[in-house]
């Protein structure tokens, strides 16, 4: 593994409830991500997205960070190699995004819109996979350089080796 890859940090943010089509896509980032050698970083929680990523990272040997909202590790997934306990509530969605070299928002809902949110004022690239066209659409528009609108996980990958690795 390239040394530098191991400290890049790639945040995977998305919903506790997300649709079976999301799920399987975070599981499969989470470990394409970790296979790559990138350190996967999400809410922390035991449920959605963010355990589906963690899950799916962990399964190939990757390593996981779980920025928590809650002052206590009672939800955490169990995929978790580094918990950050934080006592936040959805405050910490500020640490989520300025941990993370890359943001990749795997679905929508109203915390992944705020993490997009913070994501491109911090001037982070967001990689946005299924969500729907008016999200896209919304966030597209409101900072058109930052954002990239992909369907599939393994084109996450491509896109962040791009904006990562090319001397353009």
């Amino acid at each position: 593994m390239d040394s530098s890859i191991s400290k890049i940090i790639i945040g995977i943010m998305g919903s506790a409830n997300p649709t079976k089509k999301i799920l399987e896509h975070a599981y499969t980032l989470g470990q394409l991500l970790a296979k790559e050698g990138f350190v996967v970083l999400t809410g922390g929680t035991n449920r959605g997205v963010m355990d589906e990523a963690l899950k799916g990272a962990k399964s190939v040997g990757g390593r996981t960070v779980g920025i928590l909202k809650e002052d206590h590790l009672l939800n955490m997934s169990p995929y978790i190699d580094i918990p950050i306990v934080t006592g936040l509530g959805s405050a910490r969605n500020n640490i989520n995004v300025l941990t993370s070299s890359i943001i990749v928002a795997c679905g929508i809902g109203k915390g992944t819109a705020s993490e997009i949110a913070l994501a491109l004022k911090a001037n982070k690239n967001v990689i946005m996979l299924g969500a729907d066209e008016l999200s896209n659409n919304f966030f597209k528009n409101l900072c058109s350089e930052k954002v990239w609108i992909v369907s599939e996980p393994l084109q996450v990958i491509k896109c962040i080796e791009n904006l990562l690795f090319s001397k353009g």
